[in-house]
Formats: structure tokens, sequence, C-alpha cells
């Protein structure tokens, strides 16, 4: 990709749904934009180990949670229309506001090809669904849900990036940041790349995704911002029959559910429901995580969801994400990277081998994982909320909680520390913004967009240039 000179009005970090948000609001302004982003385009993102079946080949960069996209361009394209998932940004901006952001997001996804079907709209069963919950002690998030699908998901972040270059906005691939650039008077300047290469900005937008926290967090030590701590989410990905849950998925899609676990009243919580889907391998940082995905153009006869405990810590520990890693990294010190355990067998106090899992009624779509021992891994209070929660979830699904579930190890989102931002995402230094998943204010495809779009427009305000604010749209 191009890259024009080394002044810019803006340099926005990371090739994500709120870095490219943030430079479609920037687009048509005038102004002379960079987008600097770790990962390959779109068309290479390939993981050897999902196209061969082999174990992850700890890939320097991976191609499944970097590059074009974002890790959302393989995480299923789940667009969540409701202000109640998916991130805090009712923090920063009125709940009015942020609806009408949500619309004015999902319209620009239908422009660049989203399709135009949407789930969750029978409020009928939904009420039904959300009945039977509450007499298994779990609350039904209620949410109308864009499906894109993997395969659509890369077609629209395509014509997104073409659309992008057409308007004059120059975009780094295998590009990464080493760090935010301030002068001696402790002003905002622009960046420098790992390879010593200096880019200038006015404004400066740190959007670098899930996988770019550690980076994000470290880089606010430095320049003496203020981190607010969020609570670390560790969890497993769930496997079950699709008939299994196909009476929820048919009517909401993905159904998010919250339970507090009964022994120590943890949150627990349903995220990334991927009908018909596929586990897969994630590389984070040379940490090998587990997540699922559903694809537009085919399926399987599983469907896959996560659970996740929430824990907020207190002082005087400071670093969640490490704790996150440590969990994660026992299963890929015992397996060399992701678990796979019958519910049974962990139920049972034994270890999942590759004969028990042949007795098993679901078949893995994860190949690589190893049969192993999940309880070995797992602190005992987040084992014993996941326990609880399958019973939970047994109530209004019969079947999640059978013998032959099928538990991977580990899942855990990395978006535990955030800047202390202002009502505009900006932190403490003048024209530098964080918006996203990595800067820990948002978790998901749509309030990842919605913190792009809420900081372009308070750029193209402070330059003169806005016309249309969202606020009056819709």
């Amino acid at each position: 990709m191009r890259v024009s000179g080394s002044q810019y009005d803006v340099i926005i970090i990371g090739g994500g749904p709120a870095g490219i948000f943030a430079a479609l609001e920037l687009a048509e302004t005038g102004l002379k934009t960079l987008i600097v982003e770790r990962g390959r385009d779109i068309s290479g993102r390939t993981c050897p180990s999902h196209e061969k079946g082999i174990p992850c080949c700890q890939c320097k960069t991976c191609a499944t949670i970097s590059g074009w996209g974002g890790a959302g361009a393989f995480s299923d394209g789940k667009l969540t229309l409701s202000p109640e998932v998916g991130g805090i940004l009712d923090e920063f901006v009125p709940k009015e506001r942020l609806n009408k952001l949500i619309r004015y997001v999902d319209d620009v996804y239908l422009k660049f090809g989203a399709p135009p079907e949407v789930y969750g709209t029978n409020e009928e069963a939904i009420n039904e669904i959300s009945r039977k919950a509450v007499k298994a002690d779990l609350r039904l998030i209620p949410s109308r849900i864009r499906h894109l699908g993997t395969g659509r998901s890369m077609a629209v972040l395509e014509a997104m990036k073409e659309y992008l270059i057409e308007k004059g906005v120059d975009i780094a691939l295998q590009t990464q940041v080493d760090r935010i650039l301030i002068n001696k008077d402790k002003k905002l300047c622009g960046i420098v790349t790992v390879d010593g290469q200096e880019y200038h900005a006015k404004y400066v937008v740190a959007a670098p995704g899930r996988e770019g926290s550690k980076w994000l967090t470290e880089e606010a030590v430095r320049l003496g911002l203020t981190l607010a701590i969020n609570p670390v989410d560790i969890g497993v990905r769930v496997e079950v029959p699709a008939e299994v849950m196909a009476h929820l998925t048919d009517v909401i899609y993905e159904s998010k559910f919250v339970f507090y676990s009964h022994s120590f009243e943890d949150r627990v919580r349903t995220f990334c429901m991927c009908p018909y889907g596929e586990v897969v391998t994630e590389n984070n940082d040379g940490l090998i995580t587990v997540n699922g995905h559903s694809y537009g153009e085919r399926r399987t006869g599983n469907t896959n969801f996560a659970l996740l405990v929430s824990k907020t810590f207190t002082e005087p520990f400071k670093d969640p994400i490490q704790y996150g890693r440590y969990v994660a990294g026992l299963a890929n010190l015992l397996s060399g990277g992701v678990i796979v355990q019958r519910l049974g067998d962990l139920q049972a106090g034994r270890r999942s081998t590759p004969e028990r899992l042949k007795k098993g009624l679901v078949i893995p779509t994860l190949g690589e994982a190893t049969p192993g021992d999940l309880s070995l891994v797992f602190p005992y209070r987040h084992l014993v909320a996941l326990l609880d929660m399958l019973k939970a979830l047994d109530v209004i699904a019969p079947g999640v909680n059978s013998r032959n579930t099928l538990i991977y190890g580990v899942e855990v989102k990395f978006y535990s520390s955030r800047f202390e931002l202002n009502t505009t995402l900006e932190s403490h230094i003048d024209n530098l913004f964080a918006i996203g998943d990595g800067a820990g204010i948002t978790r998901g495809l749509m309030q990842a967009s919605a913190s792009g779009v809420i900081v372009g427009e308070e750029i193209k305000r402070r330059e003169g240039v806005l016309r249309n604010s969202i606020v009056n749209k819709h």
C-alpha cells in the first residue's frame, strides 16, 4: 500500500473496525490520513493451521487476529444492533446518541455490502426465551443481530479499503508501530515504527485492537497516562450439536445470557455464539487461545459459543492482562496449544483421551486440540462458575450439560486496561485518542466502529469541516 511522505494530518494506528470507521469519517474532508496496520492485507490473511489442519505454526504475526479488518474479519461478523452489549461507550456518550451511532454504523455496513437480514425481531419468541431463562437464574439480553459471516465480512472490509484508497487515504500494511512520539514540550507529534521510520501528524488515533492491548497499556505507562482497570474475561469455548441450540439461534442467532455463580457470585456470560460453526485457534503474541467462527457460505453440524468469567481485581494488583495470559499459558504448557475435554470427563475428575472423545456424540471441529484435563488449568472459582453456568443453560437448552459436550480452553479476551478518556475519547495528551477493543472501551464490531465515528467527528469539528453531526441524523 502507498505511503506518500511522512507528514499527515491524522495517523490511525490499527486497521480494524475502529480505525476503519475513523478513516471513513475523514475520507472526504481533505485531511491527509494514514492508517498503519501491523498485519497483512485482507486477501493475504491466511492461516496455515486452519487450511492444512495442523497445529498452530506460531507465525510472528497471527493472520487470524491481525491484518486489515482486525480480529473481526474472521470472527463471524456479527453486528449487534443494541447499546446494551459490546462495550461501555454509554459511559462516554448519552444513550440516545449511542443508539443513533449504532444505526448510522449499521447503515454504513449495509452500504458496503452487509446482508439485509436481521435476527432477533420476533418479540413473542424472545419473551418466551426470557421467561424460561429467568427460571434458571439467567438474564437474557435481547438484541437484534445482523450476521455477515466470515466470507461476507471479508468482502465488506475489502470494499471499505478500496473506497478509502480511492478517497486518498494512505494505508501502510505489515508496518508495526513502536511508539507514539511526544516532543520535549510533551506535545503529540506522531509515531515511530519498529524500523525507525517517523511519521508526523497533528492527531493520532490509537486503535490497535485486542491483540495490541498490551502494547497500548505499555505506551500509556511510558507516556504517564492514567489507566483504568477493566475486568479480565477468562473461560472456555463450548461445542454442542447444532440441534441443542437451534430453538435459540433460529430466533436470536446469538443468545446473550448473563449468570452469577451460586458459590462466589462471579459474573459469567455467553459470548460469540457461532451456529453451525467451527472452533478455531488464535495466536495472541505467542499465546495460543481458542475462538469460534460461523461462515455465511458453509455449515457444520455443531454450534459453539464462549463462556467467560469476568473478574475485577483490586489493589494492589494492576496487571489483569498478565493474569489472563498466565491462565491461558497453563493450557499451552500442558498441551502445546488448546485443550479439549468432554464435559462428562471434567465432571468425573478425569482427563479426556482420544479414545474417550471417539465415544462421544460431538465430533470436534478443531482437530488440532489436545485431549486433556482443564481442571489443571482453571482456578477453582472459575471452574465452579463455568460448571454452574452450564447447568443453568441446560434448563433452557437441554443437552448443553450433556457428558458429550466438548469444552475447549482457554478463551481469554485481552481488553483489560484502558486510558482515562474524556467524552470525545481523547486522552490527557491533546489530540491523542484511544478507541476500539484494544483501548478497553469496546468489545465488539458495532461499538468499536461507533468509537471510530465519535473520534472522526471530533477531529472534523476541530478542523472546521464537520457538516452534519450524527447527533442530528436519524
